[in-house]
C-alpha cells in the first residue's frame, strides 16, 4: 500500500502528456517566433536540373552544373547531387526572408498527432513487427529459457554485458547512425539486465546512451557526418582522427558511468532511481525471484530458435548498413522471422497468429509516442520557425573569437537539434549556412561538422522530440527519472565535446 501511495505522490506525466505539453509549447512558439524561410536547392534527376524553391513557392530551374552551385554559394560537389548522396533540399545562404506569421491554432494542434502517426507509419509497422516476434518467443518460452541460461553463465561477470552492449550499439551509432533500430533491443536486453540483478535503467542506458555517444562521435555515419561534410564541400575524413579519439573516450566514460550506477543498484536495490517501479517492471518482463540454479540446459529447439532470432538482428544490421534497407525492409524481416520461429517452435497456425497480434498490441503505446513526437516537428515546420532560429543563431556566432565561436556553435546545434531532430535534415538546412562562418573566423570547416554532430548527439540523449520517450515507454519509465539518471552524463559529454573541439583547433 505504501508503495502505491508513494508512487502516486511522486507521479510524473506519462510520455503522452509530456509530448502534448511540448506540442502546446511548440504551437505557442509559432505565434512568438517570427516566421521565415530560406530558399532551397534540390536536384531533379529526371530533367537533370537544379530546382530553386523560393519561400513564396516559386520554383526556378537552373543548369545542373558546378558553376550553378558556385553562383548560389554552395560549396558541395556536383557529383554528390547526381549520385544521390545529397537527396534533400539544401538551404541557400543569404536567401532568408521574413514571411507572414503562420501560427498553429487549435485545429493544427489537434491534427498534428494524426499527421504525425501518418508520417511515422513505417516506424509504427516496424515496432508492431518487433512486438509480434517477441510475443511468439515469449509464448513458446524460448525467451525465458535463454535469459535464465545467460544469467547463469554470466553470473559474477554481469558488468561485461553492460560494456559489450554499450560498445556494440555505439559502434552501430558511429558507423550507420543506429538509433531507431534500437527499439528492437529493449524487449530482449532489459530482461537480461533484470535477471543479472540490475534495474531497467541500466538496460535503457546501455542501449540509448550507447546509440547517442556513437552518433555524437560519428565517424562514417552517412546520415550525419557524411552528408554534412558533403554539404560543406569537404571530405568526410577531415577531422576523423579527433572524432575517433572522442568516441573512444566517450564510450569508456559512458560505460564507467553506467557500471558505477549498476554496482550501487546491485548492492542496494533501493538506490535505484526507479525502485518504486521495480515490481511492476519485473512483472512486465516476466522476471520473478532470484535466478534458479539448474543443471539442465536449454533444449535443442530453444537453441535453434534463439540462434535464428539473433541472426535476424545480424541480417537487419547488414541490411541497413550495406544494402540500403529502411523500415519497410526491417519490418518485413521481423514478420518473416516471426513466422519461421513460430513454425520451428512447434506452434500451430492459430497460435502464431494469436500471439503475434498479442505481442504487437503490447507496443501500440510505443508506436503512438513516435507519432506524437513527430507531431511536434510538424507544428514547428508548418509554423515556419526553424529557419528563423537558424538565421538568428548564425548571426550570434559571426565574427567571434575562434574558441568561443566553436563552443557556441556546438550549443547552437544543441538548440537546433531540439527543433529539427533529424541528422540529415539538420545537415542540409544548417551546414550550408553555418560552414562558411568558419571561414570568416579562420577555422577549417570540419570543426563546424564536429560541432554539429556533437550538439545533435547531446540533445538526442534527452529531447522529447526524438526517440527517448518511445524507448522509455517500452520499459514503463517516466521522463523525469531518465533526466535524473542521465544529467550528470550529459554534463560529462558536454565538457568532452568542448574539449575535443578546442583540441581540434590547436592540434
Amino acid at each position: 500500500m505504501e508503495l502505491k501511495k508513494k508512487k502516486k505522490k511522486n507521479g510524473f506525466p506519462s510520455a503522452y502528456s509530456v509530448l502534448f505539453i511540448v506540442m502546446i509549447l511548440a504551437a505557442i512558439l509559432t505565434y512568438i517566433i517570427p516566421a521565415g524561410q530560406y530558399s532551397t536547392l534540390s536536384y531533379n534527376a529526371d530533367n537533370d536540373v537544379f530546382e530553386i524553391t523560393k519561400p513564396s513557392g516559386t520554383v526556378l530551374e537552373m543548369p545542373a552544373t558546378q558553376s550553378t552551385l558556385d553562383k548560389m554559394h554552395i560549396n558541395a560537389d556536383l557529383s554528390k547531387f547526381k549520385d544521390g548522396t545529397i537527396n534533400k533540399p539544401m538551404a541557400v545562404q543569404g536567401t532568408y526572408v521574413r514571411m507572414h506569421q503562420a501560427g498553429q491554432g487549435i485545429k493544427a494542434l489537434i491534427m498534428a498527432p494524426i499527421d504525425g502517426v501518418y508520417q511515422c507509419m513505417d516506424i509504427v509497422l516496424f515496432i508492431f513487427m518487433i512486438g509480434g516476434t517477441v510475443g511468439i518467443l515469449n509464448y513458446m518460452g524460448a525467451f525465458n529459457a535463454g535469459i535464465t541460461e545467460l544469467a547463469r553463465v554470466s553470473k559474477g561477470r554481469e558488468e561485461i554485458i553492460i560494456a559489450v552492449v554499450t560498445f556494440l550499439i555505439a559502434l552501430g551509432g558511429t558507423t550507420f547512425g543506429m538509433a531507431e533500430e534500437t527499439i528492437a533491443f529493449y524487449p530482449i536486453l532489459i530482461p537480461i539486465f533484470l535477471k543479472s540483478g540490475y534495474d531497467a535503467m541500466v538496460g535503457i542506458a546501455a542501449i540509448w546512451c550507447g546509440s547517442s555517444i556513437g552518433c555524437m562521435f560519428s565517424t562514417v555515419n552517412p546520415f550525419s557526418v557524411v552528408i554534412a561534410s558533403n554539404a560543406a564541400g569537404i571530405n568526410f575524413n577531415a577531422g576523423m582522427s579527433f572524432r575517433i579519439v572522442g568516441l573512444i573516450i566517450g564510450v569508456v566514460l559512458t560505460v564507467a558511468f553506467i557500471i558505477r550506477y549498476a554496482k550501487r543498484v546491485k548492492a542496494d536495490p533501493s538506490y535505484s532511481i526507479i525502485y518504486a517501479d521495480k515490481e511492476h517492471i519485473e512483472n512486465k518482463f516476466g522476471i520473478t525471484g532470484e535466478v534458479e540454479e539448474k543443471e539442465e540446459r536449454m533444449s535443442l529447439k530453444y537453441k535453434i530458435v534463439l540462434i535464428l532470432f539473433f541472426l535476424t538482428f545480424v541480417i537487419m544490421i547488414i541490411g541497413v548498413s550495406k544494402l540500403g534497407w529502411w523500415f519497410g525492409e526491417m519490418a518485413a524481416l521481423f514478420l518473416c522471422s516471426a513466422i519461421i520461429l513460430g513454425i520451428i517452435g512447434g506452434l500451430q497456425e492459430k497460435e502464431i497468429a494469436r500471439e503475434f497480434i498479442n505481442g504487437a498490441s503490447d507496443l501500440v503505446g510505443v508506436a503512438l509516442v513516435c507519432g506524437l513526437a513527430r507531431a511536434v516537428n510538424i507544428l514547428l515546420e508548418n509554423g515556419k520557425v526553424s529557419d528563423t532560429l537558424l538565421h538568428t543563431m548564425s548571426g550570434w556566432v559571426e565574427g567571434m573569437n575562434p574558441v568561443l565561436f566553436i563552443v557556441v556553435m556546438m550549443l547552437v546545434f544543441i538548440v537546433l537539434g531540439f527543433f529539427i531532430n533529424s541528422s540529415s535534415g539538420l545537415a542540409v538546412l544548417s551546414i550550408p549556412i553555418m560552414a562558411p562562418l568558419a571561414d570568416a573566423v579562420g577555422l577549417p570547416r570540419e570543426l563546424v561538422i564536429s560541432a554539429y554532430i556533437y550538439g545533435l548527439g547531446l540533445i538526442g540523449l534527452i529531447t522529447p522530440t526524438g526517440l527517448i520517450l518511445a524507448s522509455l515507454e517500452m520499459v514503463d519509465v517516466t521522463f523525469n527519472k531518465w533526466l535524473r539518471f542521465c544529467w550528470p552524463l550529459m554534463v560529462i559529454w558536454t565538457i568532452l565535446g568542448m574539449v575535443m573541439l578546442i583540441a581540434q583547433i590547436y592540434l
